[in-house]
């Protein structure tokens, strides 16, 4: 089948074309980026006043599946992605059971081929079930496409331990995402130390509970040489951290997400679970540091950490509600509306920043461009359209985001996944 995207504005980080093209896709590549193509078509899409650009790879979700299937499936996640332009995912391991064998891995990845619109990335668990104790079996996983390990919902606090799963990971040739929280140090936090914490009754979690954990474990990717993607970054200090490194040469990324480079604890009205997730909502002062962190490209990536849950898991106390937000749905638009309106990021950044560098950090050579040969995994993006987020219309099961009825400029109008509409505004 013949796809011709007319009139589109192309935005391609791997050659840095900028302009008015057509795309013509046969079958699951892009056949030609042309200025004018009048070749036949199956299929003629008019995207008159849209970018066209590299399908978003998410490096950071939780699909829940499999054994929490009543938050979230490989099949709602898969429709949530695709709305929100996502066309692959890397699904978090803390499922149940934890991901931690190649079996195990295999079959969400057999299933996701014939359940979900996008294509999942399953990550393995660097410990067996997540309980820091003893290393899985980070080479079959790597055997099976897992492409990194993670020990995401928690940190490996055995630095020992940890500091031999980066050295397998490295012999597998696979990265480790690292959630960057020191346990012994939250003593029942439930959102940012400060004021607002005092303020509410609740107890705070401060920023050296992240800050600790990142400089322990660059230094252990320093040590290892594995390639460390630091997952989740909320704080100043991270940014600051991440950019040593990166003066030093060190094999390290890091992702911040649109409710950390949005949201301070000064935006939480009252004492809401929709606000509470882990890392919390930081100072504007951190907000601030992640915004010019991205901006000056010391920040690699923009990830989601969506964490869909059940309503009656959400709607209570911060004090006895779950971590976690949905975002796949909303991340284009806060990024938009947030960085490229104000002039943070340029819309070439975004590109990269939301699909080309996390392609390159999974090293999947067929994606993240929008150029010939390449994947036909496209998302075109209507900047003009202008609403207000309304959870109600959500494709995830998860409703739990603080952004509801947040004003947003930017919407996809459609999602193409190795060549097929799988989704259209």
């Amino acid at each position: 089948m013949k796809i011709l995207i007319q009139n589109g504005h192309v935005v391609d980080p791997l050659t840095g074309k900028d302009g008015k093209s057509d795309v013509l896709i046969e079958g699951d590549r892009i056949k030609r980026v042309e200025e004018q193509i009048a070749e036949q078509a199956d299929k003629v899409i008019d995207a008159a006043g849209c970018y066209v650009m590299p399908g978003f790879i998410d490096l950071h979700v939780h699909f829940r599946d499999p054994g929490l299937e009543y938050k979230e499936t490989l099949e709602t996640g898969g429709k949530a992605a695709v709305k929100g332009g996502v066309t692959t995912v890397c699904a978090m391991p803390n499922t149940k059971p934890v991901i931690d064998t190649k079996e195990k891995v295999l079959s969400v990845h057999e299933r996701q081929e014939k359940e979900s619109l996008t294509n999942v990335i399953q990550l393995g668990a660097v410990t067996k079930g997540q309980l820091g104790e003893e290393l899985a079996d980070i080479r079959g996983m790597a055997q099976a496409g897992c492409h990194a390990v993670s020990e995401d919902g928690k940190s490996v606090m055995n630095a020992s331990l940890y500091r031999k799963g980066m050295k397998a990971a490295k012999e597998c040739g696979i990265a480790v995402f690292a959630h960057c929280e020191d346990i012994t140090m939250v003593e029942g936090g439930v959102m940012n130390a400060d004021e607002n914490a005092e303020r509410m009754g609740l107890k705070g979690i401060t920023n050296s509970v992240e800050d600790v954990i990142v400089a322990r474990d660059i230094l252990l990717a320093k040590e290892t040489g594995v390639r460390l993607h630091l997952c989740h970054c909320s704080t100043k200090d991270s940014v600051r951290m991440v950019k040593l490194a990166k003066e030093e040469g060190l094999p390290v990324t890091a992702e911040v997400c649109p409710h950390h480079f949005i949201l301070s604890s000064d935006d939480i009205p009252e004492d809401d679970g929709n606000y509470k997730m882990n890392p919390p909502l930081r100072s504007k002062a951190d907000v601030e540091a992640l915004r010019q962190g991205l901006g000056s490209g010391i920040m690699d990536v923009i990830s989601t950490d969506h964490a869909p849950h059940a309503a009656e898991e959400k709607n209570k106390s911060m004090g006895q509600a779950a971590f976690g937000i949905v975002g796949l749905e909303t991340s284009a638009a806060l990024t938009y509306t947030a960085l490229v309106k104000p002039g943070i990021l340029s819309v070439m950044d975004m590109a990269e920043k939301m699909s080309y560098n996390p392609a390159k950090i999974l090293g999947l050579e067929e994606k993240g461009s929008v150029s010939e040969g390449k994947i036909a995994d496209l998302v075109i993006f209507d900047p003009a359209r202008e609403y207000n987020i309304d959870k109600d219309t959500f494709a995830s099961k998860g409703r739990n985001t603080p952004f509801d009825g947040y004003k947003v400029s930017g919407e996809v109008a459609y999602t193409l996944v190795s060549g097929k509409v799988v989704y259209e505004r």
